[in-house]
């Protein structure tokens, strides 16, 4: 089969299956034949699924074939995050506690997928227990980035983000505490949706911490990114943080016209210390929205002068106490960065962890003020880029800077709010992928898609592939 199908994005391969085209028994064999080939490369995979996944493709070919095609993405191979159950297989968590775990359910995005007629072709690498940003794992080995091998991929979706980039999968899940879907996505040149908290069941799903957490796409394009919310979105009562609201018909959202939208611009936190390339590209596509019809209006939110301390303050308290009991009995069986990170997060009181929920709430409140001006608010994914595997530390601008406070510094927020937030590809810089945020109001998933279409049919990146999978 030619390497070139594997270079289409998700519909346009679930629309050549469904013409008659290929079938996904060809695609999916395909697919699985160029991932094993690139793993050792990349290591974006710590799993595969090669007999289940063609046996689910031939089921989803006798499906088409009698004429049953449930959706865009029907008989599509895919890998996903290996924190997303499913039942009766092994689930990692990139870990070594959970190296043997085995669910008795799927998750519901798994659910979603399986009912969409995704075939599922493996599980990805990832930091472990999703608290990191670098997917350097003690346990499985660095992913590394598709654009250039000796960087990082971001984290802690990096094999999602890897595989996706490199096309080892047509499409992906990624899971987001304080940016894991954005971050990737951003550093490996894709576009990646952390939905409105709740609108995606989390069930199933194994908990960074939970009021933060959220489960999304990641994905070659923004309509890819629609169809897969569209197969994962939805109520499920298993999830306390479930929301119960109508789903939206996303595909239909898209659009390339910017006429009448308004775009809003925070410039004292989200345009603060920001590499000079990366905030360039991203202002050039807010101008190049401004000469298709879009209008530009600043807005305040200062609360986010305390967003980092309130995540790091609620996340690393929440982790903590999920892990509490192995940081007591199996605290060497623990990576060390992230055996760390839990310990720190016992050091928070109850006094911080409230008073973070009070800044928090001040946080939602300003931003649901700005959002009612403004129909978006438009960021930089990432202040600074992607250091080499290993680096504690990012440049920026001739300065070093923590990498893991800088990585989240841009996409925490959202996190805190719970609003929906897109990233989107900007364009390259040292031939690196530069990511541009679109932020939402809630459960307007709509809207923040449709900016995305329109940003991403200007084609910022001019073609170009991540070197690895082209």
């Amino acid at each position: 089969m030619p390497k070139e199908l594997l270079k289409k994005t998700a519909t346009e391969a679930g629309e050549l299956i469904h013409k008659g085209e290929v079938t996904s028994v060809e695609l999916t064999q395909s697919l699985l034949e160029h991932a094993h080939s690139l793993n050792e490369q990349v290591n974006a995979y710590v799993s595969f699924r090669d007999d289940k996944a063609l046996e689910e493709a031939r089921k989803a070919d006798e499906e088409i074939a009698a004429g049953n095609i449930r959706g865009p993405l029907h008989g599509v191979p895919m890998g996903i995050k290996d924190n997303l159950y499913m039942a009766d297989e092994v689930t990692t968590m990139a870990s070594k506690i959970h190296g043997d775990f085995v669910s008795k359910h799927d998750a519901s995005a798994v659910t979603g997928l399986k009912n969409a007629g995704v075939v599922i072709t493996g599980k990805l690498n990832m930091h472990e227990y999703a608290w990191g940003i670098d997917n350097n794992s003690p346990h499985f080995g660095p992913v590394h980035n598709p654009w250039n091998p000796d960087k990082v991929p971001g984290g802690s979706s990096g094999g999602s983000g890897a595989a996706v980039a490199s096309d080892m999968s047509f499409s992906s899940l990624g899971t987001d505490t304080a940016g894991s879907i954005r971050i990737p996505s951003s550093a490996c040149g894709l576009v990646g949706l952390k939905p409105t908290h709740g609108r995606v069941a989390k069930f199933g799903c194994f908990p960074l911490a939970w009021s933060l957490d959220h489960i999304g796409p990641m994905s070659k394009n923004v309509a890819d990114a629609a169809a897969m919310l569209q197969a994962i979105a939805g109520f499920d009562h298993r999830d306390p943080t479930s929301v119960n609201v109508p789903v939206g018909n996303y595909s239909a959202a898209l659009g390339e016209s910017a006429e009448g939208l308004v775009i809003g611009v925070e410039e004292d936190y989200f345009f603060k210390d920001v590499d000079n390339e990366v905030e360039r590209l991203v202002r050039a596509q807010i101008d190049e929205l401004v000469s298709r019809g879009a209008k530009v209006k600043k807005v305040e939110i200062p609360a986010l002068a305390y967003s980092e301390w309130t995540e790091l303050a609620t996340s690393l308290s929440e982790a903590s106490a999920i892990h509490h009991n192995d940081l007591i009995n199996r605290a060497d069986d623990f990576g060390d960065d992230i055996r760390f990170l839990f310990e720190l997060g016992e050091l928070f009181s109850s006094v911080d962890y409230l008073q973070a929920q009070q800044a928090r709430r001040q946080i939602k409140q300003e931003f649901a003020q700005a959002l009612s001006d403004v129909d978006v608010i438009i960021a930089p994914t990432l202040p600074v880029m992607a250091p080499d595997i290993g680096s504690a530390v990012a440049d920026l601008n001739g300065k070093d800077v923590d990498l893991i406070d800088s990585f989240i510094r841009f996409t925490g927020p959202s996190n805190l709010t719970g609003l929906p937030a897109l990233t989107v590809p900007a364009g390259l810089n040292g031939g690196l992928p530069v990511g541009l945020q679109v932020i939402g109001r809630a459960f307007d998933e709509e809207t923040v898609l449709k900016v995305g279409s329109i940003i991403e049919s200007g084609d910022p990146m001019g073609g170009a592939r991540a070197p690895i999978g082209a």
